[in-house]
């Protein structure tokens, strides 16, 4: 397998309650790297960009407000087949159907608040990385 980059967002609902730390470490345990991280108060343009693909969804402004309400962690991880093991250590979606050990199950409130945010697939990593990240910030 090769090493590869995903995306990640520590949301709100995490920053809040001072878990960083903790989402990060887990990640980490997961065999991710960070090689990029910065914490952000994002804007009402970079969450509707960011989230442009829901922009006719029900929930999107929800979604906006939620993600400009506090400060966000965005990071980019590295490690053997990246995407999938970020999406493995996540969990579901839905926290009450996320297996135990995720980050999801462990800390997230709901399933609009589920504490983290992963590129579902490498090309989407690559568009979502260079969203927040410039080359020379990716010091891995």
């Amino acid at each position: 397998m090769a090493v590869t980059r995903t995306f990640s967002i520590i949301k709100p609902d995490a920053t809040r309650r001072n878990l960083t730390g903790a989402v990060t470490k887990m990640l980490e345990e997961a065999g991710l790297r960070v090689v990029a991280s910065k914490r952000i108060r994002m804007t009402r343009e970079q969450a509707e960009g960011f989230y442009a693909v829901h922009k006719e969804r029900p929930f999107f402004g929800e979604l906006v407000e939620f993600m400009t309400s506090e400060p966000v962690v965005v990071q980019v991880l590295e490690g053997e087949d990246a995407v999938a093991r970020n999406r493995a250590v996540m969990g579901a979606t839905n926290p009450a159907e996320a297996a135990p050990g995720t980050i999801r199950r462990e800390y997230a409130l709901s399933i609009g608040e589920n504490t983290v945010h992963g590129s579902d697939s490498d090309e989407n990593a690559a568009i979502e990385i260079a969203f927040f990240f410039k080359p020379e910030e990716i010091v891995g």
